[in-house]
């Protein structure tokens, strides 16, 4: 048969379709985000008000995580610096749930793909096509393909020479054929690479050499294929022609989406994010302002307070006084 990967059972296989680096940064992502958006609306998000800082950043957390998985979150931002932020994080969503779901699914469907054989049982059950299974006419696997499978109805694939059945399987016209395990071997392990034996070998013959009715040497040739098989020889010419193995195993290609395909995306995101944060700080300059020059310079803001007070204080004085001396006078009039 054509090679294909074996299925194995993977726990994180939902996993595969990103990277692991795009993972990180995925998660890290929506972390910055969260840290901006608790920054952004803890004084202005009635959601947010009230809480530890320890509650804000987790909702604040959550719900980037929400946006971004594209499952939304039981409040929404109230400031402009908020909502800019959150229309970052549908961006980010948008591209990385498609680009999840595709990949997962052409996962799916390559997994789906694998072989279903793994004996001559299943061929018989049929869970190949009958025109699908390729035979040589007039060998031996012919032979066995009508009297065990097809109970003598020629419904296979016909073929002509070994060289048909190589092309036709790389070819993808037929999904299965016989041929001895031996060459079958041979030629798996060094010359068509990718194709590969299904299962143990079965219908298993017997092979002789035809000699004359009281051959004269018969004798020493049993003799000497016993001092073959004594020394070794033989073994060391079944590991030479069989177990000898030009093909390079194959190589498993990952299909996980890395940073490099979706880097453009991250990169607006961070544009947006630091856009949304500019426009906060510009909504709060005045407090910001303030709070600076408090802190930079807070003897003197101090010495204006208390100036402001006293002169203050001292017009009130001299206007209480004035009204004293209009008072009498209104009076006396």
């Amino acid at each position: 048969m054509r090679k294909s990967s074996d299925i194995n059972v993977d726990l994180l296989s939902f996993l595969k379709p990103f990277s692991r680096n795009l993972w990180i940064l995925v998660f890290c992502t929506f972390i910055y985000a969260g840290i901006l958006m608790c920054i952004i609306e803890r004084k202005d998000n009635e959601d947010l008000e009230n809480r530890s800082i320890l509650s804000q950043f987790v909702l604040s957390v959550w719900y980037c995580f929400g946006n971004i998985v594209g499952y939304g979150v039981e409040f929404n931002a109230s400031t402009a610096a908020g909502r800019f932020l959150t229309a970052g994080l549908y961006i980010l969503s948008l591209i990385v749930v498609a680009s999840y779901t595709a990949n997962l699914a052409s996962d799916l469907t390559i997994a789906k793909s694998q072989s279903i054989i793994s004996r001559i049982d299943d061929i018989k059950n049929g869970k190949i096509p009958n025109g699908r299974i390729g035979i040589r006419v007039g060998t031996a696997s012919e032979d066995y393909y009508l009297s065990e499978i097809s109970g003598g109805n020629k419904n296979y694939y016909p073929l002509s020479t070994q060289q048909q059945m190589y092309d036709e399987l790389l070819a993808g016209t037929i999904d299965v054929s016989f041929l001895d395990d031996g060459i079958a071997q041979y030629a798996t392990n060094n010359i068509y690479c990718n194709l590969t034996l299904v299962g143990d070998g079965f219908d298993v013959g017997i092979f002789g050499i035809v000699t004359p009715k009281q051959w004269l040497y018969a004798q020493d040739l049993d003799v000497n294929i016993l001092s073959l098989r004594e020394t070794g020889q033989l073994e060391k010419l079944r590991q030479k022609w069989f177990e000898q193995k030009l093909c390079s195993d194959p190589v498993v290609t990952s299909t996980a989406i890395g940073i490099e395909t979706v880097s453009g995306l991250f990169v607006t995101f961070a544009v947006i994010s630091v856009l949304s944060f500019l426009l906060f700080l510009w909504m709060k300059r005045f407090m910001i302002k303030d709070y600076l020059s408090k802190f930079i310079c807070p003897n003197k803001s101090s010495t204006e307070q208390k100036y402001s007070i006293k002169r203050r204080g001292s017009k009130t004085s001299q206007h209480s006084q004035n009204n004293q001396t209009v008072l009498p006078n209104f009076s006396g009039f």
